[in-house]
């Protein structure tokens, strides 16, 4: 499962960061803290870093260099208008994934007899009656 989760967090982890930075401006390590506090424990740093190169590439951030009490400035990330844009793109492409994804998990439940769990489990269901037993 733990690589289907990093395949599927790839193509939405720029969206979460947009969201991350709607909140607030942050620097790339807050950014970091925040997903690992979130439940993504096995990102790496420089994910999140390289991700921050590309939407500041793209434009949707502004990037204010503030000075810091250990080592050189940070770079403190603020969403702009472009990435608030970018970022209502991906709240609509979400919405419409997860309603067609929500529809299929459904569709198979009903065909399989299995339901699942907010654990992730899965548990096979079955149609029984009084006087079954």
């Amino acid at each position: 499962m733990a690589n289907q989760m990093t395949e599927m967090l790839k193509g939405t982890l720029e969206g979460i960061v947009l969201a991350i930075l709607e909140a607030r401006p942050a620097y790339g390590y807050e950014i970091t803290a925040q997903l690992r506090d979130e439940g993504f424990a096995d990102l790496a740093e420089g994910t999140v870093y390289a991700l921050l190169v590309r939407i500041e590439q793209r434009g949707f951030v502004d990037v204010e260099k503030v000075p810091s009490e250990k080592g050189p400035p940070r770079k403190v990330y603020s969403l702009n208008a472009a990435g608030r844009a970018q970022l209502d793109d991906f709240w609509t492409t979400w919405a419409f994934l997860a309603g067609r994804i929500e529809h299929l998990r459904a569709a198979h439940a009903d065909r399989t007899g299995s339901t699942s769990t907010d654990s992730g489990t899965t548990h096979r269901t079955t149609d029984r009656t009084e006087g079954d037993d």
